[in-house]
Formats: C-alpha cells, structure tokens, sequence
C-alpha cells in the first residue's frame, strides 16, 4: 500500500493530481478539506476558509500537531488501497505520515496570478475572494512557528518531488506520470 501526501500553493492543482491519480491509477482520495468540511457542518460553521483554518488549528492544538492527517491514515489503512491525502499543511502531519512507512510527499506550485485565475474557475465556496484576499490568505499559510498552524513553505520543502505547474493539464499530468513510474 502506497499513501501520497499532496502539499501546494492554494489553486496551484492539487485536485487535478488528485482526479489523475483516483481516475487513472485506481487511488482512493482522502481530503482534509472534505474531513473538516464534515466538521464544521456538525458545529454549524460557516463554509469558508477562515473557519476551515480556525477549526484545523483548534484540532491540531487540541489533539496533536497531525491530527487530521492521522485520521485519515487510519481510514486509508482500512481500505487497504493505495491513497492520496490531500491536502498536507503542516510539517508534523508529514512526520507522522512518514513514521507510517510507504508514504510519498509531492509538493505542486505555480505562479500565484496563475493559482488564483484557477481558483477562479474552480469557484468553489472558499474561492470566492479578491486578489488581495487570496495572496493574504496564502501568507497567513506559508509560514509558522506554531507548530499547530500552517507551514506551506516548510511542507514544501519536505517534499519528496516537486511539481511546477505553470503550464497546461497535460503537463501537469505528464510530471505527475513520470512520479509514479518511481515509486
């Protein structure tokens, strides 16, 4: 069983590996995104990015700095599949995951008037923001020394392969291809 851990810049196609890797490769895809969409359904948050970072941070600090990303080891371990856990955010999750054995960190990035063109189209309920939003969102992510926070830059760092997607899906899903035939 293989777990790929995805880490990346907001909009820089996380979900296109993703849909590659579960339509392609036959990969189960687990998403943080989703795990704490769940929750903050059941505390009757309001769906946005601000909240999804507040209640990441209150788990992390509560529980452990991986938290999140462990609970969906442990659902990924019962399928017994080869899996994707999207999306990494902090370096304790990395740690944790690696201590698990089989696990693989890519790292996608773009440039950020790319990034937020396609977040744009993607139009999601946490992409509806101004420019000015989106680079001040990222900063708020990119760096901490709380280990309970964001750390993108850290994470990225980590990462076993790293992704440029400046270009089309076509490249991306070509570097994507040549990843896996590594491992």
């Amino acid at each position: 069983m293989i777990i790929i851990g995805i880490t990346g810049t907001l909009g820089a196609g996380k979900g296109s590996i993703v849909k590659y890797l579960t339509k392609e490769k036959g990969f189960t895809h687990f998403s943080v995104r989703g795990y704490l969409q769940k929750e903050m359904e059941k505390r009757r948050m309001p769906n946005n990015r601000d909240s999804m970072t507040s209640l990441a941070n209150e788990l992390r600090a509560q529980n452990s700095p991986s938290y999140v990303t462990d609970q969906l080891y442990f659902e990924a371990l019962e399928s017994g599949k080869n899996c994707i856990i999207e999306s990494i955010r902090t370096p304790g999750e990395i740690t944790s995951l690696r201590e698990k054995g089989s696990f693989y960190l890519f790292a996608v990035d773009a440039d950020a008037a790319v990034r937020y063109e396609r977040i744009k189209l993607r139009a999601s309920a946490t992409d509806h923001i101004s420019y000015e939003t989106f680079l001040a969102n990222e900063a708020r992510e990119m760096n901490s020394t709380d280990p309970n926070k964001q750390n993108l830059k850290k994470c990225i760092e980590m990462a076993d392969f790293s992704i440029d997607n400046n270009g089309d899906r076509n490249q991306l899903i070509i570097q994507t291809e040549k990843i896996i035939e590594k491992l």
